[in-house]
């Protein structure tokens, strides 16, 4: 099991950046895959972006293509977020997710450790 700590939320104005950062302890983070989910009010929690740990690549939810960016650090055990051009509807909790046996994998229901998620409040 691996522990997740989130960072980085806050308010911003429409067409502003955020950068989240998530980091992991508790083992090596060596096959797992990693993901940002988010979830507004009353809605589901949904994905955003996802990363493979050892190589690198990412994929990403069609509302955060070309917006976000993942990202990791090998040294500071450290997955970031950069959301760029936010949106109002880019509203919720975000929240870092990460398994060992999935493999980008888009359902929360395949992420066993979670962390406790961080707010994003974009204003128009």
């Amino acid at each position: 099991q691996v522990q997740l700590v989130e960072s980085g939320g806050g308010l911003v104005q429409a067409g502003g950046s955020l950068r989240l950062s998530c980091a992991a302890s508790g083992r090596t983070l060596s096959g797992y895959h990693m993901a940002w989910f988010r979830q507004a009010p009353g809605l589901e929690r949904e994905f955003v972006a996802g990363i493979a740990w050892n190589v690198g690549s990412t994929y990403y939810a069609d509302s955060a293509k070309g917006r976000f960016t993942m990202s990791r650090d090998n040294v500071k055990n450290t997955v970031y977020l950069q959301m760029n051009s936010l949106k109002p509807e880019d509203t919720a909790a975000y929240y870092c997710a990460a398994d060992l046996r999935v493999r980008a994998g888009v359902r929360p229901d395949q992420y066993a450790d979670w962390g406790q998620g961080t707010q994003v409040t974009v204003s128009s």
